[in-house]
């Protein structure tokens, strides 16, 4: 009985935190400006016009994602604006709930009713979702494919098909192909799962991509030869919003254009994070949760490489402060916690917007000083910190034979609650 009530007020109090984002969002007269996009895109589609000139508004936002996606935009089309505004962010919320199930699922934690509450009721606080919900985002829709993916048992024949459709509706996605490929190569013990896992989602995306091809040939020769070597279509890259690496170059250089600066840093710190999660991939157990460390550090090197990572893209922090926590208790380190509750500052504080800031139009990111410029790359740094953090212990646990310091304390805490 105890439990049951301890979720009733669980539910009751995710409710609540639900409804007060929903009417805060609305007093704040949230334009939900991103899924209006995809609206415009999903109605070009349907009306058979061209997919990657469409432009919205006074702003002239583009479509910026594959074919694909825009074939999935076009039931938004099917109901009227305000209804559409609500069923997405009904549907963004109830992804909310699924992202904090599967971040629990990742770490090894039961999934029970009133931890998944509890985190996905703190989540929508954060800025990175509460910038997909109030851009009406599919952020958390591609993160939940990818976890729902890498959390299924590694004997599911389907282990892939989540992954290849989310890279179908942002490319970013696709850098976990990568790393499978890689751990199927330089890591053993997992590589048929790893190679099974890269060849069904590799497949998928064939898939979503030839669905692109047959449904509206001309957009996909468009984006396949043209839009999708534009990396400044979304907007400017310098401005504060875009979380990654090429904005911090921009940034620097006080450039909208970093030009092979970008490309070269990127490109380090790709190699870089990959290495870190097959290092983290070939400690497995010595490196509890098995699986999470590698997780969450492609995830957010994608983000790190990606041209433009907006803060609405980071909602890979979720699942990084939950590792984070999760470890920092089971292993009763100070350090870890600390480093959890310094994450869960940053993407709670919104601290990214205190500095000067604009948009595609007015850019006082041109003019920072060294301090600002901290202050705007502080998700990309909480990264950097994930990533050097990982590699360390992951280095270390490789140092213990298998069955080590961590299988014996399993090991005793099992004969004690034997006993």
């Amino acid at each position: 009985m105890g439990d049951r009530r301890l979720a009733a007020w669980a539910v009751l109090g995710c409710a609540v935190s639900f409804a007060a984002v929903w009417m805060a969002q609305r007093a704040a007269h949230v334009s939900m400006v991103d899924v209006m996009v995809y609206r415009a895109a999903g109605w070009t589609v349907r009306t058979g016009g061209d997919l990657y000139a469409m432009r919205l508004g006074t702003a002239r936002l583009p479509m910026t994602y594959p074919p694909f996606a825009g074939l999935l935009f076009v039931p938004l089309t099917w109901v009227a604006t305000d209804t559409m505004r609500t069923a997405v962010t009904a549907a963004n919320l109830a992804l909310a709930v699924a992202l904090a199930a599967l971040s629990l699922r990742l770490v090894a934690r039961p999934a029970r009713v009133p931890a998944v509450i509890l985190v996905a009721a703190l989540s929508v606080w954060c800025e990175p979702v509460w910038g997909t919900l109030r851009y009406g985002q599919v952020n958390l829709l591609v993160i939940v494919l990818v976890l729902w993916d890498l959390t299924r048992r590694s004997e599911n024949r389907w282990a892939g098909v989540g992954i290849g459709i989310a890279a179908g509706l942002k490319l970013t996605s696709g850098l976990f192909v990568v790393y499978l490929v890689a751990a199927a190569v330089l890591v053993p013990g997992d590589r048929i799962v790893h190679l099974r896992r890269a060849l069904v989602a590799t497949g998928t995306f064939a898939v979503t991509v030839l669905v692109g091809v047959l449904a509206l040939p001309h957009d996909s020769r468009n984006y396949w030869t043209r839009v999708v070597f534009t990396p400044d279509r979304p907007g400017a890259g310098e401005i504060t919003a875009n979380q990654s690496v090429r904005g911090i170059v921009a940034r620097i250089e006080h450039s909208g254009a970093p030009g092979a600066a970008w490309v070269l840093a990127a490109l380090v710190v790709g190699v870089l994070g990959l290495a870190v999660a097959l290092v983290a991939t070939k400690a497995g157990d010595r490196m509890p949760p098995a699986g999470a460390w590698p997780v969450v550090a492609v995830g957010v090197t994608a983000l790190l490489v990606s041209p433009v990572s907006w803060t609405h893209h980071w909602v890979w922090a979720e699942p990084m402060v939950v590792l984070l926590a999760s470890e920092a208790l089971r292993r009763h380190d100070r350090r870890l916690a600390w480093a959890a509750l310094a994450a869960l500052l940053v993407f709670s504080s919104y601290m990214v917007w205190y500095v000067p800031h604009g948009n595609n139009n007015d850019q006082p990111e041109m003019h920072q000083n060294p301090g600002e410029m901290l202050v705007s790359a502080a998700y990309p740094l909480v990264a950097v910190g994930f990533l050097a953090l990982a590699g360390v212990m992951a280095v270390r646990a490789l140092r213990h034979p298998p069955g080590g310091k961590d299988a014996a304390d399993r090991a005793s805490a099992r004969a004690l609650r034997s006993s």
